[in-house]
């Protein structure tokens, strides 16, 4: 059924970006369909495998439509045009336009891997993360007294208090035509069987929401270069505790976020004044967020198409419980166009920081993390470190696994565990990484940031120590100098030179980084790093 919509919502077609408008398709030559097929690719490399067309709409974004008696000889060439292209479609909405209908088709390319996004669940502690990915990746309902938290949980504590205390990761499939592919096979829970038989992948990151973990919860944010973040609020509880420092995090380091208004089935009085709160707080100064409140299917869409540009803010309001809001949220995680282009970070030179260890019986040591450039194969030579000494070793790559599947070799954006000889275990630290040999890495003690305090309740100067955050690494640093002042205060920015005060590490210029110590709070830029000399 068509839907009534304003001239004004399109504006021209973008010359960039994963947006096509065609006012009307015909049989097409074969050098007419070659150049269409390309101009598809083209737009489904912009928006990282995934775009939209928009049949029926003219370039300056008005809507025309489509005669009904012309729609199927539209809709055949257009088909005709992504099998050329090695793409998949389907009809996401249908518009009224002066002439016919206006329809709006989501296109996905057919990778040998599903298209991957990767979104962190930030929030106050109580406010349903954990519920909610266990929610969405089992299909089955919470039982308001934590079970689907429960079949999510990492360790044995976590279940016991109900609190997270770890970083986690579960997989949420969707097939071609949008479905969820977790409640289709035998295990939702199995990574390997979401994974072989999922479109598009959306990797949920599951972090700690009491201020205590806040460690964690940023080694879980930067260790994982997310595409977006759901920030969630209990309607119960309201803007409390850590809701405003995660969504401060997101918006400081450029990470676009939605709000999901959790536990609406407790009392419809507290949901009201939550919901005109947290509207209150996205568009105060230094968010400067526009809230779109999710109502239906068709707000979710749009909400989907818009993320990338990071200005909107949407808000779904769900219940773990019964249900309610969350076919709004699935349908706009399935629509979610990746914002990273891990197909050009692929081709560049290998780098994983690693985010995890373990000692495999039978295998021996394994490290696990994000692949943020580069490809890693079975047999292959890299080195690992830099150890205490900063030195980097030579070692080999035994096997590799991505979401529990063996592979022979994983490319930037998969999340791998990779066995390696060549090091024993406990000479292995977190936030250490894993690069190509022709990269001839150089460890560093002491690095040039540009800074921005968020909070300091008195005055940073020289000697100040503060713990630093960049993607996984972190470790106590001292200011050595701070260029043009002699402290810093609440809302100030300038360039210091920090020391590293425990071990070197592997740090590249223009990696972001936060800082914090007690209720301090900054974030910063790396503008040089000084090799590693003796101090």
């Amino acid at each position: 059924m068509s839907q009534e919509r304003s001239d004004n919502i399109f504006g021209p077609e973008p010359s960039d970006g994963n947006t096509e408008y065609k006012l009307f398709l015909s049989p097409v030559s074969q050098d007419r369909l070659d150049r269409l097929a390309t101009q598809m690719r083209y737009r489904l490399a912009e928006g990282g495998g995934e775009a939209f067309y928009e049949l029926g709409m003219s370039d300056e974004g008005e809507l025309v439509g489509i005669e009904e008696a012309k729609l199927d000889e539209t809709l055949m060439a257009f088909d005709e045009i992504a099998k050329v292209a090695g793409a998949e479609w389907k009809v996401t909405r249908r518009y009224k336009g002066k002439k016919g209908e206006v329809l709006e088709i989501h296109v996905r390319q057919k990778l040998e891997a599903p298209v991957q996004i990767i979104i962190p669940l930030l929030g106050n502690v109580d406010s349903g993360k954990s519920s909610l990915i266990g929610v969405l990746c089992t299909a089955s309902l919470d039982d308001g007294n934590g079970g689907s938290a429960s079949r999510v949980a990492r360790y044995l504590h976590e279940i016991v208090n109900r609190r997270t205390s770890s970083v986690s990761t579960h997989l949420l499939g969707f097939d071609a035509e949008g479905r969820s592919v977790n409640q289709e096979v035998l295990d939702p829970l199995n990574e390997s069987q979401v994974y072989l038989k999922s479109k598009k992948v959306v990797v949920l990151v599951d972090l700690a929401g009491h201020e205590r973990y806040l460690r964690t919860t940023l080694k879980g944010v930067l260790g994982h270069t997310p595409d977006y973040a759901l920030v969630t609020i209990a309607s119960n509880m309201g803007t409390v505790g850590t809701f405003k420092e995660h969504i401060g995090i997101s918006t400081v380091i450029g990470l676009p976020f939605a709000v999901v208004v959790t536990k609406i089935d407790l009392d419809p009085y507290n949901y009201k004044s939550t919901l005109e709160e947290t509207i209150r707080i996205l568009k105060l100064p230094g968010l400067n967020k526009i809230p779109f409140v999710v109502s239906n299917i068709e707000d979710a869409i749009l909400a989907a198409r818009h993320m990338n540009t990071g200005r909107i803010a949407p808000i779904f309001s769900v219940s773990n419980v019964t249900g309610n809001g969350l076919d709004c949220l699935r349908a706009f995680l399935d629509l979610l166009p990746p914002r990273v282009d891990w197909e050009a970070e692929s081709s560049r030179s290998l780098l994983i920081y690693i985010n995890d260890k373990f000692l495999v019986k039978g295998t021996g040591l394994v490290v696990s993390g994000l692949i943020s450039r580069g490809r890693i194969t079975t047999g292959q030579d890299v080195f690992l470190g830099p150890f205490e000494n900063g030195s980097f070793r030579l070692v080999k790559v035994k096997s590799i696994h991505v979401n529990r599947v063996s592979v022979q070799a994983a490319r930037a954006g998969q999340i791998g565990s990779i066995a390696v000889t060549g090091t024993d275990y406990q000479e292995v630290e977190k936030g250490m990484v894993v690069v190509a040999t022709q990269e001839k890495p150089v460890a560093t003690r002491e690095i040039e940031a540009d800074v921005h305090v968020l909070y300091h309740p008195t005055t940073i100067r020289t000697g100040y120590q503060s713990v630093i955050h960049v993607h996984t690494h972190r470790q106590p640093a001292r200011i050595v100098s701070i260029s043009g002042k002699s402290s810093l205060r609440t809302g100030d920015k300038a360039k210091v030179v920090m020391w590293l005060m425990k071990r070197p590490a592997y740090i590249l210029e223009g990696e972001t980084l936060i800082f914090r110590e007690g209720r301090t709070k900054g974030v910063g830029k790396v503008s040089a790093v000084h090799p590693l000399s003796p101090r």
